[in-house]
């Protein structure tokens, strides 16, 4: 199952092919006998993704019992298979009427081919209002819906209870509240945040956070997407933030050269007070037995605090959701292939969590669902949640996300200014235009 953001960018970079000169009919779903077939392939094979795997059987189970004139042909393939066999349908047209896709630039190619078809009907009528805020967003293009997305990631900030009782402190709400935090553990010799930033994207969680708090939800978005311009001031601001970090030792020492598995290890054996991360880690905070179980009792998390001065919410999150939902533009079963979109989604919301570990995209009546309790703190954020800004290098292209990066990496390392970190990143959008 996908799980983090640098498995996107793998995605990216794979597929990162424009889709052009498709034509003719797709071979897709026909009518057996009196009934009608949608073509369904997923990528959660009963082995590697038992829990899934259980859930969407029995989906489609309930979905034919209420439709007994649709009958759900479903293949499964492992996520590289999948990805292989969706790349090679898609050249020749013949997608199954539904499937699973990822967002943003993933997406695009297949926009641009024509080979999805636009979901906004199917969000009319409140199913819209269910989902997390920003979690279909990341699924439109041109202002068009064409996928609804299944799973969500968001980063909170985890801490070690019992590291911030020995030295009295309290979660932060404001920014200035977290530095007298990190001020605090480094003069007492605890490494205040564990991070391993030879992966880079775990180092753009902590820039994206400031670029938030500091210029706004939309700053960082819109400079992306060409609304707005990467030398804006809040950006530089937000840069200089990370290289103060940095100068105040609030990292793990060699945290640039570590990988995120050695940096999590920090904050796992209680090295490190603190741990910036999506909340696929949730498993191993509460359920997973291998962790023990005193350091479960300890972990807590709060949210990225809010910079004095700034425009961010505090109920603003970095993140972004994982697959997401298609159909088909050339289905012949196209009603009926949205109707079993739009009773998916509204099913698996219900079961997700609870069955499978997995945050869905839909807001979860946490008062309904027997969860530990970290689970259900994180979901109650999520329903109060403003805003949610897809994770920076799965909005870019490839080669523009393969510039930030490398640009993240220098910034933590202090081999770039601020204001020469923007305008690298200005001109690598530059040249998409």
């Amino acid at each position: 199952m996908f799980r983090k953001a640098h498995t996107l960018m793998a995605l990216l970079l794979a597929f990162a092919l424009v889709l052009t000169g498709c034509s003719g009919k797709e071979a897709g779903s026909e009518e057996s006998g009196s009934k009608k077939t949608i073509k369904f392939m997923h990528l959660w094979p009963a082995g590697s993704s038992k829990q899934q795997n259980l859930i969407v059987q029995d989906i489609i189970k309930q979905f034919e019992a209420e439709n007994p004139d649709v009958k759900v042909e479903v293949e499964v393939l492992e996520n590289e298979q999948y990805k292989n066999k969706i790349k090679v349908l898609s050249s020749s047209n013949e997608l199954p009427d539904v499937g699973f896709t990822w967002a943003a630039g993933y997406l695009q190619p297949f926009v641009k081919g024509g080979l999805f078809t636009s979901l906004d009907d199917v969000l009319e009528g409140g199913l819209k209002d269910s989902f997390v805020p920003g979690t279909t967003e990341a699924y439109a293009i041109d202002g068009k819906t064409y996928g609804l997305p299944l799973e969500l990631n968001i980063a909170p900030i985890y801490y070690n209870k019992e590291i911030f009782k020995k030295y009295n402190l309290e979660v932060p709400k404001t920014y200035e509240e977290f530095e007298t935090i990190v001020k605090t553990l480094k003069d007492n010799g605890v490494a205040p945040i564990a991070l391993g930033n030879k992966d880079r994207w775990t180092g753009s969680l902590w820039y994206m956070y400031l670029a938030d708090r500091i210029g706004g939800p939309d700053v960082l978005t819109q400079a992306i997407n060409r609304e707005g311009s990467f030398e804006d001031p809040s950006l530089a601001e937000a840069a200089t933030e990370v290289q103060n970090l940095v100068k105040a030792d609030a990292f793990n020492k060699g945290f640039n050269g570590l990988s995120n598995d050695e940096g999590k290890s920090e904050f796992m054996n209680g090295n490190a007070a603190m741990y910036l991360m999506g909340s696929w880690e949730l498993p191993n905070l509460t359920t997973n037995e291998e962790v023990p179980q005193e350091f479960r009792d300890n972990a807590g998390f709060f949210k990225f605090p809010t910079v004095e001065g700034g425009k961010g919410d505090i109920d603003s999150w970095v993140g972004g959701p994982g697959v997401g939902m298609f159909v088909s533009e050339n289905s012949k079963v196209k009603e009926e292939s949205k109707q079993f979109v739009k009773f998916f989604v509204e099913k698996w919301g219900e079961q997700a969590v609870t069955k499978a570990g997995v945050i869905p995209a839909t807001k979860v009546d946490t008062e309904k669902v027997e969860l530990p309790q970290l689970y259900i703190d994180v979901l109650n954020e999520l329903n109060k949640s403003t805003n949610l800004t897809l994770f920076a290098d799965v909005q870019m292209s490839a080669s523009v996300a393969e510039t930030h990066l490398n640009l993240i990496q220098s910034l933590f390392g202090n081999e770039v200014k601020p204001k020469d970190f923007t305008k690298q990143h200005e001109e690598a959008l530059a040249k998409e235009e």
